[in-house]
């Protein structure tokens, strides 16, 4: 492991330079359609994309957003996370984690939630084991 920095990734190269990673968890888009969805959720519900380097090189990113709900109040909710998958087990996801989760407390949030798809076994190990997150519910979806 080289110098690790982590980024706000803004301009289109940034977000093209992030997309073979998050395509590796959002397999359904193609690079338009994360694109449009990256900026228009930027533009209205003020998600941020931040990526992780290593020695310049982009190994991991995180997508989040800021939320005020009844049930979680003021939070935060990370949309995407993803290391690349030829980079895992280096230590990416939870140095990502950790600096969303300081970000929150620095801007007053209460706290950080999440939802990992049922199929993602070892994603959950890491949330519960390694990062300290508790279940809390069970999220549901109905397609349109």
């Amino acid at each position: 492991m080289g110098e690790i920095t982590i980024v706000a990734l803004i301009t289109e190269e940034e977000l093209i330079e992030a997309y073979p990673i998050m395509n590796q968890l959002r397999t359904h888009l193609d690079q338009e359609e994360y694109l449009e969805l990256v900026y228009e959720s930027g533009a209205k519900e003020r998600y941020q994309l931040l990526g992780l380097r290593d020695d310049g090189v982009l190994k991991a990113i995180i997508g989040f957003k800021p939320m005020i709900t009844l049930y979680y109040g003021r939070s935060l909710w990370v949309c995407d996370l993803v290391t690349d998958k030829q980079a895992r087990s280096n230590g990416y996801g939870d140095k990502l984690l950790t600096h969303v989760e300081q970000w929150g407390k620095q801007h007053k949030y209460e706290s950080i939630a999440l939802s990992s798809g049922l199929q993602r076994t070892s994603a959950h190990h890491f949330y519960e084991e390694k990062m300290h997150y508790s279940k809390v519910s069970v999220v549901f979806k109905k397609e349109f």
